[in-house]
């Protein structure tokens, strides 16, 4: 699989020849200010809860692309209120078979609401089942214990986690977290964007190595096979 990440918690995973982004916010981050927004391309976009950093740029590359919008019930209500006609609604617990593979959605433990201020439901977070590989992705969350339920759906070959602490988990519980779903390769996500969020890139992966596991900070707008 190809991982490509445009900063925060937006990147975009190659499966199947399908392009498939996660939480679209690119427009308002300064650290992805190269990234040409334009020339992004998507067959399906997924949300894992209605923050404005993880929504700012849905509907604009969702209409210039055409892609699929695949969320709680309530983000997809909401998406179709802006003229989004691709929408897939799903929930916590869920699974279904796309044209790339299987994705359930699991617990994530972190607040939501849209950008107009209305109910965002409940954040989620996805474990992808392909032939070409598992992942998960946790979306913004503490460390929960409902994490031990991932191998039990699927064996990782790699995990996407929040890592900035102060809204999430930090580095800390996000190697609890990696040794709850039996994953030792991650790439790390949600830090460095704003100043409550930044971390020791060093001292971060580290810990990681301490504790027998691997921490991907990829650079942003770059690409690596995983």
């Amino acid at each position: 699989m190809k991982f490509t990440y445009f900063g925060h918690s937006c990147f975009v995973v190659e499966i199947k020849g399908k392009k498939i982004m996660f939480d679209p916010f690119i427009r308002h981050n300064e650290l992805a200010k190269k990234i040409d927004i334009e020339a992004i391309k998507a067959d399906y976009i997924f949300v894992s809860h209605g923050h404005d950093d993880h929504t700012a740029d849905l509907v604009e590359v969702a209409k210039r692309t055409g892609a699929t919008v695949v969320s709680n019930f309530e983000i997809v209500t909401w998406a179709g209120k802006q003229g989004l006609e691709l929408l897939h609604p799903m929930n916590t617990g869920g699974k279904w078979k796309f044209d790339f593979g299987m994705v359930k959605c699991t617990v994530a433990q972190h607040s939501s609401s849209l950008p107009d201020g209305s109910y965002g439901g409940n954040p989620m977070g996805f474990i992808f089942i392909t032939d070409e590989g598992n992942f998960y992705y946790s979306g913004d969350t503490a460390l929960t214990y409902d994490m031990e339920l991932v191998p039990a759906a699927a064996k990782l070959n790699f995990a996407i986690l929040p890592i900035g602490d102060n809204f999430t988990m930090g580095v800390e519980d996000a190697i609890a977290a990696s040794e709850m779903i039996e994953c030792a390769k991650i790439i790390g996500v949600h830090y460095d964007t704003f100043g409550y969020i930044k971390i020791n890139h060093e001292s971060a992966q580290a810990q990681f190595s301490d504790a027998g596991l691997e921490l991907l900070l990829p650079e942003i707008g770059s690409t690596i096979e995983v």
